[in-house]
């Protein structure tokens, strides 16, 4: 699927491509995940796993701004690069 999208990556500007790279860093955080959903496309169970990502970035960031607006901060920087 990488090698499918690598034209759609050249075209990008490169603050773009860093960003997309990220994006399929995600993917490649739950490939293994997605050999259990058999009936998955390779594309759908890649869109899923850079979701399922976001939305841990998302539910950190909450908590950050939570724990913040308490006083503290776990220090918890997010990204698909943050150790889980």
């Amino acid at each position: 699927m990488a090698q499918q999208w690598n034209d759609f990556r050249r075209a990008l500007r490169k603050e773009d491509r860093e960003a997309f790279d990220e994006l399929m860093n995600c993917a490649r955080m739950h490939a293994s995940a997605s050999t259990y959903a058999i009936s998955l496309d390779p594309v759908e169970s890649a869109l899923l796993s850079m979701l399922l990502e976001h939305e841990k970035d998302l539910l950190s960031l909450k908590k950050r701004l939570g724990d913040e607006k308490n006083g503290g901060e776990d220090g918890n920087s997010g990204g698909c690069d943050a150790e889980r």
